[in-house]
């Protein structure tokens, strides 16, 4: 009896343990990056996504089928739409479904695998924060990308530093190049000096 009691005792602190770690998730949830989210999607897809309710629940809820999220990265892509079907459905696999999709377009897109949320953050409510940091960097790289399909303000999210190599024309790499050439020769001149200097008086 006593052996069951351990047992159960032990099971209480991990249980304990996960709520602790739910509520800290739940801690990073931040309710004025979801007005600012709630605004631009709402701004970027049109009227016609309508806007949730205030709060987490609400969020999640607009979000869960993947409709919202799916008309979000087509509007950001210029050319051809990376979600060729949105339809909204009541079936729970073809909600994953379709948020799936959106998180396979917003990789390609340039949203790195570490700002990307898992499809049960959304779908199940288990990391809502994790969704507005997906949205987030998504809004980043629209501002960065500078491709016109962005509509908020380009104060809702920070510009993302970009190598600025692809932004170069080829002559421009050429000049650039020559006068990199200059300094690393020179440079390189007297260094090399300096050290067979060095390395003489060191054998002596």
């Amino acid at each position: 009896m006593a052996a069951q009691g351990a047992g159960m005792a032990n099971k209480g602190p991990s249980y304990g343990m996960s709520r602790q770690v739910q509520d800290k998730i739940a801690s990073k949830y931040d309710s004025e990056l979801e007005q600012i989210l709630v605004e631009w999607l709402s701004r970027q897809c049109g009227s016609g996504v309508g806007k949730p309710e205030a709060g987490k629940i609400g969020f999640q809820a607009w979000l869960k089928d993947g409709c919202v999220l799916s008309e979000l990265i087509n509007s950001l892509v210029t050319g051809d739409k990376p979600i060729k079907k949105i339809g909204s459905s009541p079936m729970a696999f073809k909600q994953m479904e379709q948020i799936s999709q959106f998180l396979t377009a917003a990789e390609k897109y340039g949203v790195i695998k570490t700002d990307m949320f898992q499809t049960v953050d959304l779908w199940e409510g288990k990391d809502l924060a994790a969704v507005q940091r997906t949205l987030s960097a998504l809004g980043s790289l629209a501002v960065t990308k500078d491709e016109g399909t962005y509509r908020g303000e380009a104060s809702w999210f920070f510009k993302k530093a970009q190598e600025n190599r692809r932004d170069f024309s080829d002559d421009q790499m050429k000049a650039g190049k020559n006068v990199i050439g200059l300094q690393m020769g020179s440079n390189k001149g007297a260094s090399q000096q300096g050290m067979s200097y060095g390395s003489s008086r060191q054998i002596l």
